[in-house]
This record gives C-alpha cells, structure tokens and sequence, in this order.
C-alpha cells in the first residue's frame, strides 16, 4: 500500500466543521477545538453573526486556530433580476467576511431553481459566479463550488456532480475558482476518480462523513466515519494525487451527534478520523 495510503499518524489536517457541533456557538466550539487539540475551524455565517464579525476573528486568533473556510455563499438563481442581484450583495458581504476572518475559500452551495426550469437555474450559477469572481479575486478569497449530491438539486443546488463543477471551474485560474470535495456528495459517482484528477491544482476542499445505510434522514442523515459505506482512504488517496493536502473537514448533519455533549463528539470525531480517513 502506498504510503499516502496508510492512517494519518496526526491530526495536523484535522478540522471541525462547525456544523458538526451546531449546538455550541462559536466560543464553544473554538474552545472546544483547542482543548481538543483539533488546529483547525471551518465557519458558518450565521455561527459569525451570532458572535459578530470582530469576535468571531478575536476568539478564532486568540486559540491559535486556523480558518479552513467560510460556509456558505451562493444560492445564486432567483426569479427576477433584482433578487439574483440581491444574492450577489450578499455573497459580496461574504467574501468580506472570509477574508476578514482569514479564510482562503468561501464555500459556495449553488443553490435550487426559482420554478422547474433547472437548466436556466444553472446559467444562473454561472453568472453568478462570473460577476463574484474579480471581488473575490480582489480580496484574496477563492471561490469553492461544492457539488451537492442530486437528491438536493431541488432544494440547494442545481450543481449536482464534480464534473458540472469542474466545467465551471475552468473557465478561471485555481487560484481563483476550485471545487470542494465533499465525500457524502460525490461518493456515489462512477465518474469521481477521473473527476478528481480532472480537477488536479483546482481541489480547494475536502469534507468527510459517512452515507448510512439506509439514509435516515434527506438533510440530517449523515453519519460519523466509519458507520456508513463510504471508501475515504481511496478517496483521500485520489485527491492527494490531484495535489490536494490541506484540511480535511468533518461535516456532519445528524441530530444524535449534534445532541452528544460536544466534547465527546470532537474525541469521536479524531478517533475516526485517525482510523477510517
């Protein structure tokens, strides 16, 4: 077995997702992450806003934690003109918050069809993206298209497979548009090893948890590693060979992790991390 194959021997990549422990608000879960020795934190908008902005950046330094991204931005499509102006003010104000935080990416979730025209919706994202990306570009922010996988394309995006974000992607530099690898998303795909090299040098995320079978729940579903059925250490393998080796993110939506005292579910979290991916 190749040695990028083998168990990570650290947790140096490691990082919580706030989404993992929704429950604790940002203090919480930055505290958490250094008692836990966990070296990086991946934001969510309304965690920041809850702490406010200045805070938020405070508290995150002040542990000596890293940023892996900001989620999210995107819901792009709109029905008029107007409202999909709206979504690109805001996914400005987002990109302000990245990089005042120290985030390199801003996580884009695409967003679902206004009606039943799917194609247009992903025009749409397409758009939205060309008129974000010189912003982003110009506050040093890089723009993460995460595909979802397609039982979501009616309620959170219309970007369902790593070969429709790749697409994107490469109409700009890597160092302005990548895409996220989200495991729980793309796991499935028969395409996804060639995706992955596809998107070699354009990787700018890697987010795990587990497909449990069967699926409990369409959003609160997912699971810890090592419950489901997902193959990480192929996967991790696969995106490493594409040049990726920063963080690996733990995303979790699952109500009884989520109710688990949070400490518990970070010593949880490293467990399986350090023996699954």
């Amino acid at each position: 077995m190749a040695e990028h194959a083998q168990p990570l021997q650290s947790i140096e990549r490691l990082s919580l997702n706030q989404i993992t422990t929704d429950r604790w608000s940002l203090r919480e879960a930055v505290e958490g992450c250094a008692r836990a020795e966990v070296p990086w934190i991946a934001l969510w908008r309304h965690k920041v806003a809850e702490a406010g902005l200045a805070e938020s950046k405070r508290l995150v330094q002040d542990a000596g934690l890293r940023v892996s991204s900001l989620c999210r931005g995107g819901m792009f499509p709109a029905a008029t003109a107007a409202e999909r102006q709206a979504r690109i003010d805001d996914n400005r104000r987002a990109v302000d918050e990245a990089a005042e935080l120290g985030a390199d990416v801003l996580v884009l979730v695409c967003g679902p069809a206004p009606d039943k025209d799917i194609a247009a919706a992903r025009r749409m994202v397409e758009e939205g993206i060309e008129q974000l990306m010189p912003y982003a570009e110009s506050c040093g922010v890089k723009l993460g298209i995460e595909p979802l996988h397609p039982m979501y394309a009616a309620e959170r995006s219309v970007i369902n497979t790593l070969a429709q974000a790749n697409t994107i992607a490469e109409r700009y530099k890597p160092e302005q548009v990548g895409v996220v690898v989200d495991v729980f998303h793309v796991w499935w795909d028969p395409d996804l090893y060639a995706q992955i090299a596809r998107a070699s040098g354009r990787i700018l995320g890697f987010h795990v948890s587990d497909w449990l079978v069967p699926v409990p729940d369409l959003l609160m579903g997912r699971g810890m590693m090592g419950d489901g059925v997902i193959d990480f250490r192929r996967i991790r393998q696969a995106v490493e060979t594409a040049g990726y080796f920063g963080p690996i993110e733990v995303e979790i939506f699952n109500q009884t992790i989520w109710d688990m005292p949070g400490d518990e579910a970070l010593a949880l979290m490293k467990q399986r991390y350090l023996e699954h991916v």
